[in-house]
């Protein structure tokens, strides 16, 4: 079976699933190459207003697959660190949705979503130690960011796989979901999020990941894209919201 991401988009909802089963999902350099294009496609599409990022199966990634470092491991972080980056930087809401190892490569995807849901006996870790090799300095940050410096140095120094309830405690999970649920949860809460004003969450992740110089443009969105007039409306008439304002596309 042929490494690969998979995706498809239903009520607009766009899932991206990793599928390199004979080694629990991990990430081949091709698939690391093409997640940037495929996410720049379903950036683009107005139909997508949330996008979920999984494995194929029990696994959700174990990291990049070692083979592809034997020739230049230099080249595959720069490529895994593209990846990542192209994530983060993904204009709307993204959840990881995490079952089983989310190892390496896979724990570094999960930390650039803007969310992470996992299923009950989820195993995270993040493993350069084990390898000798330097963690990019981007992606150390975000981890920080998330578990703090004392976690995230536990996690870096040791190499150690920390399970589900250890990674909600610290901030690397925000929802542990029973065993077997995790597909419902995730549709629940795309739904929520696939109903809400496209402006809020987009300016909201702008700010919550640093970025300081667009109050003016964020502010003029607001005055022209009618989403608060709509919003106060549909609570004043008790009905759903019709949100009109959409992420602009790159072309």
């Amino acid at each position: 079976m042929e490494p690969q991401l998979l995706y498809s988009v239903t009520d607009s909802v766009a899932t991206v699933v990793i599928r390199h089963p004979e080694k629990r999902n991990a990430m081949t350099a091709a698939m690391w190459s093409s997640l940037p294009p495929l996410l720049q496609t379903l950036a683009d599409d107005p139909d997508v207003r949330a996008l979920v990022l999984t494995g194929e199966g029990g696994t959700f990634c174990a990291g990049a697959d070692i083979s592809t470092l034997r020739g230049s491991p230099e080249e595959a972080q720069r490529l895994a660190v593209a990846a990542e980056e192209a994530l983060a930087a993904f204009p709307k809401p993204t959840l990881a949705a995490v079952r089983g190892h989310c190892v390496g490569g896979g724990a570094q995807l999960a930390a650039a979503c803007d969310l992470r849901l996992a299923e009950e006996g989820a195993l995270f870790g993040v493993t350069p130690a084990k390898l000798g090799i330097v963690y990019p300095a981007s992606s150390t940050r975000r981890l920080v960011s998330l578990v703090g410096p004392a976690t995230a140095k536990y996690l870096l120094f040791s190499g150690e796989l920390i399970d589900a309830d250890r990674a909600l405690r610290t901030g690397l999970a925000d929802e542990v979901v029973p065993e077997g649920d995790l597909g419902k949860r995730i549709a629940e809460f795309t739904r929520i999020l696939v109903s809400r004003s496209q402006l809020t969450q987009a300016a909201a992740k702008e700010f919550a990941d640093g970025r300081r110089d667009r109050d003016a443009y964020w502010a003029g969105q607001a005055r022209a894209g009618g989403d608060a007039a709509e919003g106060v409306a549909a609570f004043l008439e008790r009905r759903r919201p019709r949100f009109g304002w959409s992420v602009p596309t790159s072309g």
